[in-house]
């Protein structure tokens, strides 16, 4: 066959169809990861044994049975329920989990009067069986853009709960009843996630292309109240709620939630920098006014002015000294001296326990853990095609980030320090169920990712997908 532009070449039905290659399912590398998270936390609670008795502590073989279980059970409901699933995210939620409880049981040897590891074992044991609820009934993430309202409505009253419960350290964020407590503002923070990623999914286009530009600002357009109007409400209703409860840290994470996922929705830069000078201004204006976040304000600027007025070191000089005593390779689990900083060295500052003990090489690591689980979400997030669930996937993993960054910032002394826990490794019921969500969502997330292009529907075909790339190249 030739035509003006030369001969081609005539389709031959006999031609043999693209050759199919397995979908990788890497689910033997997934156990393999996970095996090894396990070992390493057992090593972590032997070695603090060690150091501060000289022998393997009796508990350590119930210790890792009880840890093993619980990630095998995790991982057979993932190969089971969601086989495509990244094959990273759940050894890093195990070995983050596992340390994060090495570390509290370390500090829980310097205040026997006050153990808090065993509480935090049963907190990840019902996190895991709610990360092996999730994916097991949830089949399809497109079901929760259903729920949007229901989900805003519900972490609104979440919200607004501890306004009721007399304040704690300063702040309103706990809900104690019975000696149990709660921190609501945990789960309303994905339900605000999942809020978002639906409200801006459905009304994407409207928010980047309709409304009016700002002057001469050629990079940003303020979409039209009708349809900005809702969103920004909402934000401003959760974030002057939990202004009123002194919780500036989750206030901060809500406010570069909404500002990221509304960049990602329009793909306007000038968002950003909207969102910046706003967070500034307020940042500035709460400092000033609230004497709470005042005085933590003022212990950011000069952390070591009770040391020079004779009252000695504060919070912040004394997790400052730990990550100082740590130096490259850190003292050794168990030999480091946290406990100095008082009562929120098992939940605010658990990072200067891991910084002095396991020192700045061991900081990097678990940094890069967190790294790489946010590098994770939003890899699914740009492999997903929905809106929807790229849209969640981006805002489920910035919560992990943005949190990371608040409490690394604050005990660092990069940024005024603020109530918050860092995710799995902090003292925390609320915490690390939520986290463990997070988690098991983002597992949906990425099994819909690499579900998509599994193009075959036999049984005998199930999990291989067309090479279109290398076969369209062999037959060119």
């Amino acid at each position: 066959m030739t035509t003006k532009a030369g001969p081609t070449l005539a389709a031959d039905p006999s031609d043999p169809s693209p050759p199919a290659v397995r979908l990788l399912r890497r689910r033997g590398v997934e156990f393999t990861l996970t095996v090894a998270a396990v070992l390493l936390s057992v090593y972590g609670y032997c070695a603090v044994g060690m150091a501060k008795n000289g022998t393997v502590p009796p508990g350590a073989a119930d210790y890792g049975a009880g840890l093993g279980v619980l990630a095998l059970l995790a991982h057979l409901v993932v190969r089971l329920r969601a086989p495509y699933a990244d094959p990273l995210l759940l050894p890093i939620a195990v070995l983050l989990n596992g340390l994060g409880l090495v570390l509290i049981h370390r500090l829980d040897l310097e205040t026997p009067a006050d153990l808090a590891a065993p509480a935090q074992l049963n907190w990840s044991t019902l996190g895991v069986a709610l990360f092996i609820t999730v994916v097991a009934l949830l089949r399809d993430h497109r079901v929760l853009q259903r729920y949007a309202y229901v989900s805003v409505v519900a972490a609104l009253g979440l919200l607004a709960l501890p306004i009721l419960f007399p304040p704690v350290n300063g702040a309103r964020i706990w809900v104690r009843i019975a000696g149990f407590s709660l921190q609501p503002g945990e789960f309303a923070k994905v339900l605000l996630a999942l809020f978002f990623a639906s409200y801006l999914a459905a009304n994407r286009n409207a928010l980047a292309y309709a409304g009016r530009r700002i002057w001469r600002f050629k990079r940003l357009q303020l979409p039209t109240g009708r349809v900005l109007g809702p969103i920004v409400t909402i934000w401003l209703l959760s974030v002057g709620v939990l202004v009123l409860e002194r919780d500036l840290g989750t206030s901060l994470l809500f406010f570069g939630l909404f500002v990221i996922m509304l960049y990602v929705a329009t793909g306007r830069t000038g968002w950003i920098a909207v969102g910046l000078l706003l967070a500034c201004v307020g940042a500035v204006a709460v400092g000033w006014l609230e004497p709470h976040v005042h005085s933590r304000v003022e212990d950011w600027l000069h952390p070591f002015a009770s040391i020079e007025a004779g009252r000695g070191a504060g919070q912040l000089a004394q997790s400052l000294f730990a990550f100082a005593a740590g130096g490259l390779l850190g003292t050794g689990l168990g030999l480091g001296h946290s406990t100095l900083i008082g009562f929120a060295a098992k939940s605010d500052f658990i990072l200067a326990t891991a910084g002095e003990e396991l020192g700045l090489a061991g900081l990097a690591a678990i940094f890069l853990l967190y790294a790489l689980l946010v590098e994770r979400g939003y890899r699914t997030g740009l492999a997903l095609r929905d809106p929807f669930g790229r849209l969640l996937a981006t805002g489920l993993a910035s919560i992990v980030a943005l949190q990371v960054f608040v409490i690394a910032g604050g005990v660092t002394g990069l940024i005024p320090l603020t109530g918050m826990a860092m995710p799995f490794l902090a003292q925390g019921g609320s915490s690390v169920v939520t986290n463990w969500i997070i988690v098991a969502l983002l597992m949906r997330l990425s099994d819909s990712a690499r579900r998509q292009y599994d193009r075959f529907d036999g049984p005998e075909d199930r999990g291989t997908t067309l090479a279109r790339g290398s076969a369209r190249g062999r037959g060119a």
